[in-house]
């Protein structure tokens, strides 16, 4: 039974080891994600400036569309204004005409508007670029990196995955299974220390007939506190 519970307390370092470079391993996942993630939103604000610039633009030749069609209505309206015989209809005109060149003025005002609008936009969308290339660059060197390290910690843990698939061919299927279960309920650690008469896997008093049991190494023990399987370690000698 002592070497069952010392190939025990390798399957349960090994495990722990694994569970630490897996969570390591989900870390850099994470990050590599996150890398990903980072160059995806810098090339939807590009696009999102690129369509704002666009809009921009279109807006620009509706207004310019605008402004040349009342210039020719003017252009139109003094041509027929030279043809008028009576004062009222040339009063008319005259007023049609004071009213087109107010939204001409007011059109060149807007057209000037969005073409400023469109310069700051175009400086931002090259400054962004920029950016989004150096990024693309360095993204792809980072992301590289990334799964290298994941790489190695994956190398680790199939190198210690051989060396449970050892340990288990060792033990009896039922303890394995008990192993297992516990593992499962105890966060990871199905087996404790017993010293001193205390588990210390939950720091609890052991009953002193299952405590003296363990230095004769009959059976698998458990703590009748958390389950866990118990290995006995005693004290070095002073």
């Amino acid at each position: 039974m002592k070497n069952r519970l010392d190939l025990l307390e390798q399957l349960q370092e090994i495990d722990l080891q694994v569970d630490v470079m897996k969570t390591a391993q989900n870390s850099l996942q994470t990050d590599m994600n996150g890398i990903a993630r980072a160059l995806d939103d810098a090339r939807e604000g590009l696009t999102s400036l690129q369509a704002r610039a666009a809009q921009l633009e279109k807006d620009k030749i509706e207004l310019e569309t605008s402004h040349a069609a009342e210039l020719v209505n003017i252009q139109r309206s003094e041509t027929n204004m030279k043809e008028i015989k009576t004062n009222k209809e040339y009063q008319a005109v005259g007023r049609e005409i004071a009213a087109a060149r107010k939204q001409v003025t007011e059109l060149e005002e807007q057209v000037l508007q969005k073409i400023a609008q469109l310069d700051e936009l175009n400086n931002e969308i090259a400054a962004v670029q920029a950016t989004l290339a150096e990024l693309e660059q360095n993204t792809e060197q980072r992301r590289s990196e990334k799964q290298e390290e994941i790489d190695k910690v994956q190398h680790d843990i199939d190198a210690d995955s051989l060396r449970r698939q050892a340990i288990t061919k060792e033990l009896p299927a039922n303890m394995i299974r008990r192993y297992d279960n516990v593992r499962a309920q105890r966060r990871g650690q199905a087996v404790a220390v017993a010293r001193d008469g205390y588990c210390l896997g939950c720091n609890m008093h052991l009953p002193p007939q299952l405590y003296n049991s363990l230095f004769k190494y009959e059976e698998l023990i458990t703590c009748p506190h958390c389950q866990r399987m118990l290995i006995l370690k005693q004290q070095p000698a002073a």
